[in-house]
């Protein structure tokens, strides 16, 4: 085909043609492909090391993986699914490095039992407090965030894939190398717990409700004061 017949490559462009110009060295249609999906990888990387450098290290590397490997993509999987494959492991190489643990991160069993005992304490903890001037739509975003920092490891990767990148459960399934029951019931208990902490913050919020100075209260109302 002559060049000047070749498509040009836009925001429309399929992944699958993408990844086989990307194969050939186009670098314009990698840099599409990461402009793309930069968002849910790096809300994957972030979900395994809850740090925002690293995430975006994470992310990094990730990419020069996948150009390297895209030569040996066969679509046997979506291609998003592939490169948050890539970038969860990459993610937990460097969790495994800073912690110096022989296992850092549950994504592949089945201890679902043990992950409700570390789950209460986790999300126990209070979130720290929000300017009271903030924005409602912006203070809703942290606290969320914050929730879902709280979750215990292998929880929060399948509720940011299930939920916020709304993954269906085979592709989450696929990313993550564990099994479609896994990723419900882990899906299921994240749900949960997420509840219940966003209630137990709700309820003491109750108490605050149309609060005012202790001093208004006290100082002798206007009112009562005689002419």
């Amino acid at each position: 085909m002559h060049p000047s017949a070749v498509p040009a490559i836009d925001d429309q462009t399929p992944d699958s043609e993408l990844v086989r110009r990307v194969a050939a060295h186009d670098h314009e249609a990698f840099r599409v492909l990461m402009k793309r999906h930069n968002q849910m990888l790096y809300r994957a990387a972030r979900s395994v090391l809850k740090n925002e450098a690293e995430a975006e290290d994470a992310v990094q590397e990730a990419y020069m993986q996948a150009y390297r490997a895209m030569g040996t993509f066969r679509g046997d999987a979506k291609v998003s699914t592939w490169l948050v494959r890539i970038v969860v492991n990459e993610a937990i190489t460097r969790l495994h490095k800073q912690t110096r643990r022989a296992e850092v991160i549950r994504l592949d069993g089945e201890d679902l039992q043990q992950d409700r005992h570390s789950s209460e304490d986790s999300m126990n903890e209070s979130s720290p407090e929000h300017p009271e001037r903030a924005a409602l739509r912006s203070e809703t975003r942290r606290l969320l965030e914050s929730k879902i920092d709280q979750l215990p490891d292998a929880f929060r990767t399948v509720f940011m894939l299930r939920a916020v990148e709304e993954m269906t459960v085979e592709e989450a399934a696929a990313a993550l190398g564990i099994p479609e029951a896994t990723v419900r019931s882990r899906f299921f208990r994240a749900k949960g717990l997420l509840r219940e902490s966003l209630s137990r913050d709700i309820d003491l919020a109750h108490g605050d409700a149309f609060a005012f100075a202790g001093a208004r209260c006290t100082a002798p109302s206007t009112a009562m004061r005689r002419p």
